[in-house]
């Protein structure tokens, strides 16, 4: 009977060479060392969800740019009404909701006509003339951010001048006699900040506002 071992080996496996006393060759040896030698486990990939916050940041810098700014909070720096006694409010703020559509962008505040028009905070005249027939006169407001509040009275016959520095209560004009916009004389009040319109009772603060004097009359 001979003395070569049996082999054992696994369905597939490669077959094993023997040398010429019977033990396995060294094809065989290689063979066994491939066959049961675990196989190196790779480092585990990086959880999909976990980023580096700087490729985060690149990823929604641009995102954060296309995203329309708000417009910043409007300061309540008036210390006076553009009109005294404190006038009732005739018409109230009514914003537009496109640029394009219908609306009042601004307030429009009982007063008879002649009675002086005057600032309401510290700031700088940057027109005073006609617009379209209507005198108005547009007040740079100091220290209300960037770019500056605006704000507008009209119509008045001015009696400042473009480059102006004009401070709380100062006279800017006079109301001239009433215009299609009101059924009644009336001023003119607006706000913007930039290109967006604001609502000028804003500027006051909550002393100045009251309730008595922000009250809506009728038109008839």
């Amino acid at each position: 009977m001979s003395g070569r071992a049996k082999s054992t080996r696994w369905p597939g496996s490669p077959p094993e060479v023997y040398g010429t006393d019977g033990a396995p060759g060294d094809a065989a040896v290689h063979n066994r060392a491939v066959l049961h030698s675990p196989t190196p486990c790779s480092a585990s990939p990086r959880d999909a969800t976990t980023m580096h916050p700087r490729l985060l940041l690149a990823l929604f810098l641009p995102l954060l740019a296309t995203l329309p700014l708000l417009p910043a909070p409007t300061p309540p720096v008036a210390t006076t009404w553009p009109l005294t006694p404190r006038p009732p409010v005739l018409r109230g703020w009514d914003p537009p909701p496109t640029p394009y559509a219908r609306g009042h962008r601004g307030v429009d505040l009982r007063a008879t006509p002649g009675a002086p028009v005057r600032a309401v905070a510290p700031g700088r005249v940057t027109y005073a003339g006609r617009v379209a027939g209507r005198g108005v006169i547009t007040v740079e407001l100091h220290a209300t951010g960037n770019p500056p509040l605006r704000t507008t009275y009209e119509p008045v016959t001015p009696t400042v001048h473009k480059g102006d520095e004009v401070s709380p209560g100062q006279p800017l004009g006079t109301l001239t006699p009433t215009t299609p916009h009101c059924p009644t004389s009336c001023l003119h009040w607006g706000l913007r900040r930039g290109a967006t319109y604001l609502n000028p009772l804003t500027l006051l603060p909550p002393h100045l506002r009251g309730s008595g004097a922000s009250r809506l009359l009728p038109l008839s």
